[in-house]
């Protein structure tokens, strides 16, 4: 199981910060929508160079160009990037043939999808590596945790890595756990915890003992 930091709401100074903060607990580093719209590529090329014992996440929420603009994610040194199951699947073919042409991995975030089970297998079918369970932000303002769409997740899925994300926290991470996802996606958890290095290392505790 792989605890993976969020990056969104940042600076480039304040993201590298965080970073070296939590640096012992995390395994992957994502260059969050917000901050990968902000600095692009830039922004992968300088995590993959600061932090060559990482894997890089570039969450670019792919819609259409699959090949191109995964190409330049993993071109820049990402392992991984993302794209959204809700869009048609010649994209998501692409991306993942940029992936695997690059030897990396395509995460497909399955935001907004409505029937789960049936596009969970779809998406597999499609040659995902990782299929992300994930609770916008606006969703958790109102309430709604990824608990849910994770069980229909782990239910269906057969051959490729799951991911979470949205809202987690030390307080709440015992209830993702034992659906026992490879991936545990977390960013204003550890960003808002009063000693981020101390939250980082109880979520990730909480993993390995699951």
């Amino acid at each position: 199981m792989k605890l993976q930091l969020a990056l969104d709401e940042y600076t480039l100074e304040e993201a590298l910060e965080m970073a070296e903060k939590v640096r012992d607990s995390i395994d992957i580093i994502e260059m969050g929508t917000p901050f990968v719209i902000h600095y692009g590529m830039e922004a992968v090329r300088t995590f993959a160079e600061r932090f060559p014992d990482k894997e890089i996440l570039s969450d670019e929420k792919i819609m259409d160009g699959g090949y191109l603009e995964s190409e330049m994610a993993y071109q820049a040194g990402a392992e991984y990037c993302t794209v959204l199951a809700v869009t048609d699947d010649l994209t998501i073919k692409s991306c993942v043939k940029a992936a695997h042409d690059y030897n990396k991995k395509c995460v497909v975030d399955m935001i907004c999808v409505k029937d789960y089970a049936k596009r969970v297998k779809e998406c597999e079918d499609l040659g995902a590596d990782v299929l992300a369970v994930h609770t916008g932000a606006d969703q958790q303002a109102a309430g709604r945790t990824p608990l849910d769409d994770l069980k229909i997740m782990t239910e269906n899925v057969k051959n490729v890595q799951v991911a979470v994300a949205g809202g987690i926290s030390s307080k709440t991470i015992r209830e993702y756990t034992k659906f026992h996802p490879d991936i545990i996606i977390v960013g204003g958890g550890i960003k808002k915890a009063e000693d981020p290095a101390e939250e980082a290392r109880l979520i990730k505790q909480a993993m390995e003992e699951a």
